[in-house]
């Protein structure tokens, strides 16, 4: 049985402008993200920097714009003085949130030659866990400012004579969670950082900060956190952040298939909230969301922090993602685009091994995982304005967000050349669905690639790094401003319009 579904495109209908910002990722000491996964020297592809350059052509073909870093819960116990500095003279340190050993050879200098030679923007965040307002501005200083002073000028002996461009800062990490280095209260938190941010704000007004908001939904003190720190911090920052993992684990694969209904309960709640937080204060000011931690991820194998032994870079949460994982972040990025008039950055959590679209071997190959692929399709065509798309769709039950339609969808129209691209999944595990598209006049399609297969658990590997790649898609008939396609089950589709020759 075949179900249906209809939607229309229409130029007119438009939410917001495409964020570049909303095609970010994040490095973070964890794992093997940075210690061979970016940074290998000694492999055959590093460069003169250690760079590993089969990753980084990967992040380029990505289309990664943005990196936050060095954390996430490293951050948190972190002092950025370690990591700069003569290689040789760095200590060794120990890593609490991961339980490793960290010997320093990479760190903020480093990140941001990767960074220039990835040509993404910096995202740096902030140590207000264990640390505080003097700390972040000495780093701010120590990065940013020419010379003439003490710490500009350290910056220059250790080699970087002009000042590093770095215009979006993150207050902290998580620190509504009791598992960070440095927990707080929301008003000791928010206290914490609004201090923070007039003392940056004092230093450089035209610098961007991210107040930390909740780590996930579920957690108590959702909404109430983000009321209470926005109180503090509200006409002093300028995105509130939120985080979000799905776990495909409890066997429950049609609520898995259906997790963007979770980022948009999130999206939407925090956007009320801080809205609420504006009235209250009478501020003209809309705030801006900041999703910066995003993915799959399979928490449910993951036996805590506690379970860890002290080691140098472990295989640490190294999910091997299938076909179903790969539909379900293309549906997270379906509704981070569906969301662009709210949210302004995004960054999907982490780029290399862990949790990630792009594997490593130490000495050997790099590789591209299935969820690789519409991250990559998405970011190099989604551009100009995010269109109003709402289909008319047959729905599903699930257990934990109840009815959920079948068809997520979203578009987007670039008016420099006229194209449209219409990004869409089939939640359906089942059934395949067909799609009628009303288009505008003079458009037809020009590509139409999908991501899907018989074995929706088939994955890539080592072995076999191409299993899994979008093909052009089959079932596309296009005649009077309607496009009908076949969206196969569990399946992630492309199709990009384009005038009429």
């Amino acid at each position: 049985m075949t179900t249906r579904a209809r939607l229309t495109l229409d130029p007119a209908f438009r939410i917001a402008p495409v964020e570049p910002r909303l095609f970010g990722s994040f490095v973070e000491h964890m794992g093997r993200c940075v210690y061979t996964g970016i940074f290998e020297p000694g492999h055959p592809s590093a460069d003169a920097d250690g760079f590993r350059t089969d990753v980084l052509d990967l992040v380029r073909e990505l289309g990664v714009t943005l990196v936050r870093y060095p954390g996430g819960n490293f951050v948190s116990n972190y002092r950025w003085e370690d990591g700069v500095g003569p290689v040789e003279q760095r200590p060794t340190t120990l890593d609490l949130a991961w339980r490793s050993v960290e010997d320093n050879r990479f760190g903020l200098n480093e990140f941001m030659a990767w960074a220039a030679k990835a040509d993404v923007e910096p995202m740096m965040a902030l140590n207000l866990g264990t640390r505080g307002v003097a700390e972040a501005l000495q780093l701010v200083e120590y990065a940013t400012y020419p010379g003439g002073t003490r710490l500009s000028e350290l910056r220059r002996a250790h080699g970087v004579d002009k000042p590093h461009d770095i215009r979006l800062w993150c207050l902290g990490n998580e620190l509504d969670g009791p598992w960070q280095m440095g927990h707080k209260t929301a008003r000791e938190y928010g206290r914490l950082a609004a201090e923070t941010a007039r003392a940056l704000k004092r230093f450089d007004p035209t610098l961007s900060l991210v107040a930390c908001g909740s780590s996930n939904s579920t957690i108590e003190t959702f909404g109430a956190w983000e009321a209470e720190v926005l109180e503090e911090t509200y006409d002093l920052v300028d995105y509130v952040s939120l985080h979000a993992y799905y776990d495909p684990s409890d066997g429950d694969v049609d609520s898995f298939l259906a997790s963007a209904a979770d980022m948009e309960h999130m999206i939407r709640s925090i956007a009320a909230t801080a809205d609420h937080v504006a009235a209250k204060l009478r501020s003209r000011k809309q705030l801006k969301l900041s999703f910066d931690e995003w993915n799959v991820w399979y928490q449910s194998r993951f036996k805590g922090e506690d379970s860890l032994e002290w080691s140098r870079h472990p295989r640490l949460i190294e999910d091997c993602y299938d076909v179903t994982d790969a539909v379900v972040v293309g549906s997270l990025l379906i509704t981070l685009l569906r969301n662009a008039d709210r949210v302004g950055v995004a960054c999907q959590a982490q780029l290399a091994n862990v949790i990630a679209p792009i594997m490593t071997e130490p000495g050997g190959p790099a590789w591209r995982q299935t969820i690789f692929h519409p991250f990559a399709l998405t970011a190099r065509h989604a551009r100009g304005q995010v269109l109003r798309v709402e289909p008319d769709s047959p729905t599903i039950e699930t257990a934990k967000y109840g009815e959920a339609p079948v068809v997520w969808a979203t578009a987007t129209h670039d008016p420099a050349t006229g194209e449209l691209s219409l990004f869409v999944v089939n939640r359906d595990r089942r059934e395949p669905c067909a799609l009628e598209v009303a288009l505008p006049r003079g458009l037809a399609p020009v590509e139409h690639l999908e991501l899907a297969d018989e074995d929706p658990s088939a994955r890539n590997t080592a072995a076999e790094p191409d299993r899994v790649t979008p093909r052009p898609g089959s079932g596309l008939d296009c005649q009077d401003g309607t496009a009908t396609l076949t969206l196969p089950p569990t399946s992630w589709t492309f199709v990009r319009f384009a005038a009429k020759e």
